[in-house]
């Protein structure tokens, strides 16, 4: 056998070694770098998901304000459109109640 034989295979076990540390450790690096860019694309999604649900959570909002707009304003013709017929039934009577209350007032019992 030939001493620089074996050392040769030493040798080239050492580099064989050393080059499968390097595979490793740019496996590992990919692997990390990977796992950033899933997570930076993860809360991109995540920011547009949630930019999306705000978008409708406010659409929603507006149209249900804009249909409560439009009630308040019913209720309010209708309150008014009620004042009206109030006072007018109120105009019709006024003179009735008035000689109403000046006979009961007048009359004196004895």
């Amino acid at each position: 056998m030939d001493p620089f034989k074996g050392q040769g295979g030493i040798q080239m076990l050492l580099t064989a070694e050393q080059e499968a540390q390097h595979i490793v450790s740019n496996a590992r690096n990919l692997r990390t770098q990977r796992l950033k860019q899933a997570k930076e694309e993860a809360e991109r999604e995540a920011a547009q998901y949630r930019t999306h649900m705000e978008e409708e959570y406010q659409k929603s909002i507006s149209e249900n304000t804009g249909s409560s707009g439009s009630n308040v304003k019913r209720l309010d013709q209708e309150t008014e459109a009620k004042i009206r017929n109030l006072k007018k039934s109120a105009s019709k009577v006024n003179t009735e109640v008035v000689d109403m209350l000046l006979k009961y007032i007048t009359n004196i019992k004895t």
